[in-house]
């Protein structure tokens, strides 16, 4: 009999997590307590419903006898949304991610993330190191994340509603506003903080060591510095994605197959 939509749906509450600089932090728990513990980080103006649930992660992860912990990241979904662009720096979201672990007692996770939870999937990774014995990023670009926003016109967008002209910030603006409850303002600060930490930004030399698998459709404009960051990678793996891009790749059964297969090792 099939389950239905709504039971697939489901979210289960939030339990709030406070980390180091004040701000609260919406989590989510799948399955048993006792399963190895896959941490799931959604990308840029989506939260762990919309990137994971709605795309079948969730209870695909859940059947495969994992515990799974979602996160909606600093600025999205049900967490905290602060305006001030110092509290997106790349170092601060992952220490976010720490903070999460340590709060739930866990001492080894493994990691999925997509976009921009990808981008801080790779600081996470390096960080940790061993704690984090085995991760899948999604379509991380290399480079600085949000490059191509044009930040004057979003800015202009937000004080008067001047018309966004920029291709590119134009699909930044209608992913922002198709997720009730984002916060323009909120995400600006993102794009801000992520750009004042470029320093740190993912390139060949800073590779994680452990085995990651990146992931990019096929259509993604970012594909290219993926794999160049897979290669580079001493236990990097690609997998393109067929027939997705940037936007709908989370969608798709065989990436979520792929990443099935690599986590269980």
């Amino acid at each position: 009999m099939a389950v239905p939509l709504a039971d697939i749906t489901r979210m289960p509450d939030p339990q709030y997590v406070i980390v180091g600089d004040g701000v609260s932090l919406a989590t989510y728990s799948w399955g048993d307590h006792d399963a190895p513990t896959v941490v799931i980080v959604h990308g840029f103006a989506s939260n762990t419903r919309d990137n994971w649930v709605l795309t079948g992660w969730i209870r695909m992860l859940e059947r495969a006898g994992y515990r799974v912990l979602g996160i909606d990241q600093r600025g999205h979904g049900l967490s905290d949304k602060p305006h001030d662009a110092d509290g997106y720096t790349v170092r601060t979201l992952a220490s976010d991610i720490e903070q999460v672990l340590d709060t739930f007692l866990l001492d080894e996770a493994l990691y999925v993330g997509y976009s921009l939870g990808a981008r801080v999937g790779w600081q996470v990774a390096r960080d940790l190191g061993d704690r984090i014995p085995r991760a899948v990023l999604g379509g991380v670009p290399d480079g600085t994340p949000l490059a191509r926003l044009d930040i004057d016109q979003v800015r202009q967008y937000i004080a008067d509603g001047t018309p966004v002209t920029d291709p590119a910030t134009q699909s930044y603006i209608r992913l922002t506003e198709r997720v009730p409850g984002n916060d323009l303002n909120a995400l600006l600060a993102l794009a801000l903080g992520m750009r004042a930490s470029h320093s740190i930004d993912p390139e060949p030399s800073t590779a994680p060591l452990q085995p990651i698998l990146f992931a990019t459709g096929a259509e993604d404009a970012v594909i290219e510095g993926s794999r160049t960051l897979a290669s580079a990678a001493p236990q990097g793996t690609f997998f393109e994605i067929p027939g997705r891009h940037h936007f709908n790749a989370p969608g798709s059964r065989a990436f979520r197959e792929a990443a099935l297969a690599f986590l269980a090792g």
